[in-house]
Formats: structure tokens, C-alpha cells, sequence
């Protein structure tokens, strides 16, 4: 894998990051870059920086399913309800964490996010993921057993972690050449930066940089 990959971290947990996945791979091949996919856990990044998930505020559940909807009809991409949202989603993050050929790796994560996103099926039940393995020509039943070994368990607790100190706060992110883009609406920023047309103002960044914060909120006054 090339050190010019970009480096695409997600949850199926996140609708946002299900769409992403379906554009990033094409935008990749464009600009002749691989795709590095890395699961983590992104309740690890909530509790790490004191957030709650967005489906966990109503309103802004309410909003963002809508606005996902509208995103998937725009970009023509296929999307359903999930079995339930939020759901535990460690037992697909661990299976793909699982050492396996990066081919391998690539189907497996398409054919999960499709189980979630399209299908609506429950990806928490390991016969439900067996079953949803094996249709993608791998070893359900032994990638599962390996979901469960210690090993595997610390590789996603290890990703997440690696995340967080790059700077990751949220899925989809996608880091490339050092830059971090953030969610499904920021492919067009990526874009623009692998075609050499950032428009980031890097005259006026070290400005913005230096503001620092004069007024933090109680975590007791919320």
C-alpha cells in the first residue's frame, strides 16, 4: 500500500461514511491513489473528546436523516432504514480488522456496509455476518471465531486510538498527504486537493491557528 493512500476511516455505524465509501474508491482511481480503509470505533472518538452521537440528539437525528436521504437521491447511491440505529457495530469492525488480503478486506467492508445500509439487516448476530461473509466468497465462520480473539479486538482499539492522535473527531474521515477531511460534503475539498487546487488560503491559516478559545462551557452546566 502506498504512503500516497489515502487513508479512509470509518464506522458502519455512519450513513455518512456508507455514502462516502461508495465515492471515495472512484475518486481514488482518478487521481491513480489506493485506498487504505481503516475501521474504528467511533463511539471511541465520542468518548474521547466528551460528545454525544448525533443519533442520540433528536432533533439532529431527525435532520441528518433527511439530509442523508437527499444526499444518497443526489448521488444516486441506494440506501434503506437499518435494522436499528444506533446499533453495536464492533462485531463487523472487529471482523474486518482481521488480517486478510486487502482485496478480501475491500469486499468485505462493501458487502457489510450494503448488509447495513441497503439491506437492513442485523450485523450485531454473527449468524447474520456468517452468512453475509460467506455470500462474499470468505470464510465466515473462521473470520468470526478470529472477531473474538484478543488480537484482533486490540487492532480495532489500536486503530482508533492512532486515529484519534491524527486529529480524527468524526466518520468518515479521510487523511491524505498529512490533510484531514471530514465527512461526506468535505470529497469535494479532497477532490480539489489531489487535483492541486486547494482552495485553502494558506497565507491567511496561521491566523485562524493562533485563535484560541476564551470562554469554555461547564460540562456540569449542560
Amino acid at each position: 500500500m502506498s504512503d500516497r493512500a489515502i487513508r479512509f476511516y470509518f464506522d458502519f455505524i455512519s450513513h455518512n461514511a456508507y455514502l462516502a465509501w461508495t465515492q471515495v474508491k472512484p475518486l481514488a482511481v482518478r487521481f491513480e491513489r489506493d485506498v487504505k480503509p481503516v475501521p474504528v470505533l467511533f463511539a471511541g472518538f465520542l468518548d474521547a473528546h466528551g460528545q454525544m452521537g448525533p443519533a442520540e440528539i433528536e432533533p439532529k437525528a431527525r435532520w441528518m436523516t433527511r439530509n442523508v436521504l437527499r444526499k444518497a437521491a443526489m448521488l444516486g447511491v441506494s440506501i434503506q432504514p437499518p435494522y436499528s440505529h444506533p446499533f453495536n457495530p464492533l462485531l463487523p469492525l472487529r471482523v474486518v480488522s482481521a488480517p486478510m488480503a486487502a482485496d478480501e478486506q475491500m469486499a468485505l467492508i462493501d458487502a457489510l456496509f450494503d448488509a447495513v445500509w441497503v439491506e437492513g439487516r442485523n450485523v450485531g448476530d454473527p449468524d447474520v455476518v456468517v452468512e453475509i461473509i460467506d455470500r462474499a466468497g470468505l470464510d465466515g465462520e473462521g473470520l468470526v471465531g478470529q472477531s473474538y480473539e484478543d488480537d484482533t479486538k486490540q487492532a480495532l482499539r489500536e486503530e482508533t486510538e492512532s486515529a484519534i492522535a491524527a486529529g480524527a473527531f468524526g466518520v468518515p474521515t479521510m487523511i491524505v498527504d498529512g490533510e484531514l477531511f471530514w465527512g461526506l460534503d468535505d470529497l469535494v475539498f479532497l477532490e480539489a486537493f489531489l487535483d492541486g487546487k486547494d482552495p485553502l488560503p494558506m497565507d491567511q491559516w496561521p491566523a485562524w491557528e493562533a485563535v484560541k478559545p476564551s470562554v469554555r462551557r461547564s460540562r456540569a452546566a449542560q
